[in-house]
């Protein structure tokens, strides 16, 4: 994708991460024609999460920093349902927005540069430790290998997927650019469950 592009916008009460899953349900028009077109054409498509209003009915105000996914699978169990995987790839910062009239939200975007792999540090070992039991319990279904336990951005990314946060405080890590930090703040809160 180019650095600046115009993506079709699908704002969400959720934050997905670069190199994350997220299975869909999609039964709104507006949202079954992009997703049919995104299949057709194997083009991405924009996950924001939502800052004001609501999943359904008119646009809903999306937070400025998003993540592009892309369809991997999908299947229509009923007439007017859609049922799809998606495939995470990099976070994108929304410059404007426009309103289709079939009520579709489209962005002009630009892509945010990915974090460099970086080693996790010592002291943050417990959000590692964590990460594995997690993946343990639930398999390689919700989380695919390769698995980087040595990457702070993989395991800080991982993390903030799957633990009990507000929307407001993903959001946050989400548009973070330091891996380390993101780290620490998860350890943290890891800690206090602990205690």
């Amino acid at each position: 994708m180019p650095r600046q592009a115009s993506l079709p916008l699908f704002p969400l009460n959720t934050v997905i991460f670069p190199g994350g899953q997220l299975p869909l349900r999609i039964f709104e028009q507006r949202y079954l024609d992009m997703v049919k077109q995104a299949i057709a054409e194997n083009s991405p498509f924009g996950i924001c999460a939502i800052r004001e209003g609501t999943e359904s009915g008119a646009p809903a105000v999306p937070y400025s920093v998003g993540t592009l996914v892309r369809v991997t699978d999908w299947d229509m169990p009923q007439t007017g349902i859609l049922h799809i995987g998606t495939q995470a790839e990099e976070r994108f910062v929304i410059r404007s927005t426009r309103t289709e009239p079939g009520g579709l939200l489209v962005g002009t975007v630009e892509t945010v540069s990915g974090e460099a792999a970086t080693a996790v540090p010592q002291e943050l070992e417990l959000a590692v430790e964590i990460l594995r039991h997690i993946i343990d319990e639930y398999g390689d279904a919700h989380f695919p290998a390769p698995h980087e336990f040595g990457n702070a951005v993989w395991v800080g990314y991982r993390l903030s997927e799957v633990l009990p946060l507000t929307l407001s405080i993903k959001q946050n890590l989400l548009e973070m650019n330091d891996s380390v930090t993101r780290l620490r703040i998860l350890t943290e809160f890891l800690r206090k469950q602990i205690n």
